[in-house]
């Protein structure tokens, strides 16, 4: 999702994020890893989600309900798979039900978008509409943001490689890149415009073969851009080894987490199996469209 080119974001259901809320006696208190006490005492760092629920309260006529709210998450922070947006939809829905209001897609995402603002200062928007969707995304930045056709059958494992993401250092690194080498960089930027195209059409399809293919030329275009990382590679390496069809960086690049496309139960747990043995801190299992699921 690079100078205007199109992306494709994939939800993943395996990978959940929820948020409870009860009603108590007293106060208004949230819960998660990052945070215990009153909802007044939020701290910098949790910013976004501050100005959501002062948003949402303000609405509801809210402010003086007393009720806690508990956050978990199977999601890393800062590893280019949508931690912030899951956690603003997942409150924004949680909200709405306590409070009894209807909420529909837009509104849900026009309230994500609130917290993401004040995290992320100018959001493309595609986190919020992956985490909140049930099939693909198609992304063209300012353009276009359109749930696609899915017909794939395998599975996905996903890899942390220990290291967080650094989207800005990347998008600078591409920047500085494009002004050395603007036609080769051009060239790649392109190239994967393109292999998102035909993804789109291998999801459909589905054609495992091909799009694992796509998805290792995108990693090949993508470490010539500067924005892979030496623990991405070796990641990317130890996946195909093992079997898997294709594997790639997911998210902003220089570290955050990996997606390796397999074919069946065995190879799956070999690939994951194997990248925790070369490093990775987490991996997760997602599998489409069938009935058999990896231990």
């Amino acid at each position: 999702m690079v100078y205007g080119q199109p992306a494709i974001a994939l939800p993943l259901p395996s990978v959940t994020t929820n948020v409870a809320m009860r009603s108590v006696t007293a106060g208004q208190r949230l819960t998660s890893r990052y945070f215990d006490g009153p909802i007044s005492q939020l701290g910098q760092n949790l910013a976004g989600v501050a100005k959501l629920i002062d948003t949402l309260l303000t609405r509801f006529d809210g402010h003086e309900t007393p009720f806690e709210m508990n956050i978990t998450s199977d999601l890393p922070a800062e590893r280019g798979m949508g931690s912030s947006a899951a956690v603003a939809v997942a409150i924004t829905r949680a909200m709405y039900a306590f409070f009894d209001r209807p909420l529909n897609r837009d509104l849900l995402l026009a309230n994500a978008e609130i917290a993401e603002k004040i995290t992320h200062g100018n959001p493309s928007g595609i986190d919020a509409a992956t985490v909140s969707s049930d099939v693909p995304i198609w992304f063209v930045p300012h353009q276009e943001t359109t749930q696609i056709p899915f017909a794939l059958r395998g599975y996905l494992v996903i890899a942390d490689s220990g290291i967080k993401g650094q989207t800005g250092k990347a998008v600078s690194a591409v920047a500085r890149r494009k002004t050395t080498l603007p036609t080769e960089t051009d060239l790649q930027i392109q190239t994967l415009g393109r292999l998102s195209g035909e993804a789109r059409t291998a999801l459909a399809k589905p054609d495992l073969t091909r799009l694992g293919a796509i998805i290792s030329e995108a990693q090949t275009q993508l470490r010539g851009l500067g924005v892979s990382s030496p623990e991405l590679d070796h990641l990317t390496q130890v996946a195909t080894a093992n079997g898997a069809l294709g594997a790639k960086l997911t998210g902003g690049g220089m570290g955050g987490c990996l997606i390796a496309l397999c074919p069946d139960v065995t190879t799956t747990q070999r690939v994951q199996q194997s990248l925790v043995a070369a490093g990775a801190t987490a991996t997760w299992i997602e599998a489409f469209n069938l009935e058999e699921e990896p231990e």
